[in-house]
């Protein structure tokens, strides 16, 4: 049986562990970045943006929970607000909560995301990014270029591996008993080749990437990528690695 490393926070690692069971691979789970909120941050006035981004189910997760418990009156300001996200669980998590989101773009990243908004719709606007501390600045960055203000508000900590579990992940790898290493986002990528030490794969081990964000940032860390699936989820990430395996 062949087996992949899932880098997955552990309480998002089970539906994707399940979709590669069904193609008959194992998995090793193996958290290369644990979630935790950030302190000492509040709620602003969302009606001074034009604008909301989430680009992560966490960033979703995090920003609700705070909203929720310290200002409620928020909510009916966030569901008439124009919001993006970046992929379908994110924009799932969001409508729960009675939020219309602009149209997904096709593929799951920052990239196509604003590359799909008019430049004349950030013009001289401000806008709020929700983010995690290892977010990449792709957002901020093309709002300043088109002329628009962003806003960055973290609300999660990407924490890396304890030295006891990235040991065991060493081993394995030494030991030929990893078939496919599986990144779904660039945090779980360089926070694994950070607790690794090396950017150096054994040659029969395949690099697996979600999408193309999370390619990027492999390869700009030069590490070979083997796998991209057509669309950037869980279900079509499980199905091209078992096609690439078998």
């Amino acid at each position: 049986m062949k087996t992949v490393l899932v880098t997955r926070p552990k309480h998002q690692a089970e539906p994707f562990v399940r979709e590669l069971a069904q193609y008959g691979l194992d998995s090793v789970v193996f958290p290369t970045i644990e979630i935790r909120p950030v302190a000492g941050w509040s709620v602003p006035d969302l009606t001074k943006f034009a604008g909301i981004f989430f680009t992560s189910p966490n960033s979703v997760q995090f920003f609700l929970e705070r909203l929720l418990e310290d200002s409620p009156e928020e909510l009916p300001n966030l569901q008439q607000a124009r919001v993006w996200a970046v992929g379908k669980t994110t924009g799932g998590d969001l409508e729960k909560h009675g939020v219309l989101i602009e149209p997904l773009p096709k593929s799951a990243d920052a990239v196509s995301l604003m590359s799909g908004i008019d430049a004349s719709e950030i013009e001289g606007k401000t806008f709020l990014f929700v983010r995690g501390s290892l977010s990449l600045g792709t957002i901020p960055e093309v709002i300043a270029k088109r002329g628009g203000v962003c806003v960055e508000l973290t609300v999660y900590d990407n924490i890396q591996p304890s030295l006891e579990e990235t040991q065991k992940v060493k081993s394995l790898l030494t030991e030929g008993k990893l078939d496919c290493l599986s990144f779904t986002s660039p945090s779980t990528a360089i926070n694994f080749f950070d607790a690794m030490g090396s950017k150096e794969v054994p040659r029969d081990v395949l690099i697996a990437a979600i999408g193309t964000t999370t390619a990027g940032a492999l390869e700009k860390l030069g590490v070979k990528v083997d796998i991209i699936p057509e669309y950037f989820d869980g279900p079509n990430f499980a199905k091209a690695i078992a096609e690439a395996l078998s």
